[in-house]
Formats: C-alpha cells, structure tokens, sequence
C-alpha cells in the first residue's frame, strides 16, 4: 500500500506496477512525449497524489526518476510554498512535453513565480518558452484576486511572441490570449483589441492565433459569460 510516509522509490515501484502498452500507444495519438511514459492517466495520477499527500523532497526524487509518471507525480505533489525560481529553472531545462509544461505552468503559478514569465517567454527553446504562456493562460483563470493590470501586462508578450511559427509555442501564445479575454469584459476589450491587430497581419501565424482568438471571444457564448463574471465582480 501506498500513503503519505511512502519513498520516491516505493511510488515509482508502484507506478511500474500499473504499465499499460495500450494507454502508450493513445497517448502518443494526442502529442504526447512517450518515451519514458508507463501509460498511467492524469487522472489516475492524481488519484495517487491525494493518497500520498505533498513532500517538496519526495518530489525532488520522483523527478530525477525521469519518467513520465514519476515526474508528473513530483509536480502534482510538490509543495508551492516551497518552490523556488531556481528549481523551476533547473526543471524547465527537462520539457520536451507539451503535458508536462502545462502541469508545471499550474505549479508554478499556484507558487508565486509570475516573475519568470518573461524569462521564459525570451527563451528560444520550444517547451521552455510554451511555459510563459501557459502560466499566462493559467494566471489568467486562477488569479482571480490578481489586479487586471497584471494580468494584461503581459499582452505585449502575446505581441512578441504572436510570430513564432511552432507548434507547441503558437498555440498556447492562443491560448493565453484567449484566457485573458475570458477573464472579464476589460480585460476582453484588450484582448480582443490584441487578436484584432494579430488577424490583420501578414505573418501566417499572427493572423491565425488572431482569428482564432476574434472567433472565440466574440460568440455570443462567450461574451455572456464574461458579462455574467463581470457582473458578479
């Protein structure tokens, strides 16, 4: 059985107990990086992350096992509080899957490390630069008690960013900018102020994260809901 007292070694033991081929061949459908992968779902994953209960140095252990599982895990179970920028640099320097950023980008915010936003967003490697804008999108909906301003200073970035053509940085630079827009009619104003700009310009990948963004935030779904959360505010 596994609880709260169990080590990083006897969890990945029992992850290695749940191996499933055939989960690994769907996941790898959906983008997935598989390699190390055992096949556990998130949900089963965060099943397990409620039994065993956070440890920030169990976590630490469980990610330098290097697999899927095992790192997920570490994410899921490290203790905010007691993360620092250095260890999310230090674990940023391991994405290569588009899973594992946005698990981490929840992390991280939930830890107070907005501040590496723009570090991340200037660096060039793929994964690392998608974990700006998934904290973006991530802040977006989690900080409610955030000051609008923060949140849209990070537009510009958006802006910045609007023209990397690759696959993984394009669409969560989207997604963020949607997520802002979601947030309430001000800041829905501005983004939709952004995407407009971004639709209209030559770069392909600009006039697509603005048009898919337009093509969301002005629907009539959408724009109720933002009225009704602005409404409430």
């Amino acid at each position: 059985m596994i609880g709260p007292s169990s080590s990083s070694a006897e969890l990945i033991a029992h992850l290695q107990t749940l191996r499933s081929e055939e989960n690994i061949s769907g996941m790898a459908r959906f983008g997935i990086v598989t390699e190390t992968a055992l096949g556990i779902s998130n949900s089963d994953l965060r099943k397990i992350a409620r039994t065993v209960k956070q440890s920030n140095g169990r976590a630490l252990e469980l990610w330098q096992g290097n697999i899927r599982e095992a790192r997920l895990l570490a994410l899921y179970t490290a203790e905010p509080q007691k993360l620092t920028a250095d260890l999310a640099r230090t674990w940023s320097d391991n994405f290569h899957s588009w899973e594992i950023v946005d698990t981490a980008a929840d992390l991280y915010v939930e830890a107070g490390l907005k501040a590496l936003i723009p570090e991340f967003a200037a660096d060039d490697r793929e994964f690392v630069r998608r974990t700006a804008f998934a904290m973006i999108a991530s802040a977006a909906v989690h900080l409610k008690n955030e000051p609008d301003d923060t949140i849209l200073a990070w537009l510009p970035l958006i802006d910045a960013h609007a023209r990397d053509p690759r696959n993984f940085v394009r669409k969560a630079v989207n997604w963020a900018l949607r997520n802002i827009g979601k947030r309430n009619l001000h800041c829905h104003a501005r983004a939709c102020t952004v995407a407009e700009r971004l639709a209209a310009s030559d770069d392909r990948t600009a006039r697509w994260i603005g048009k898919e963004t337009v093509r969301e935030l002005k629907s009539e779904k959408v724009i109720a809901r933002v009225e009704r959360k602005s409404a409430t505010r």
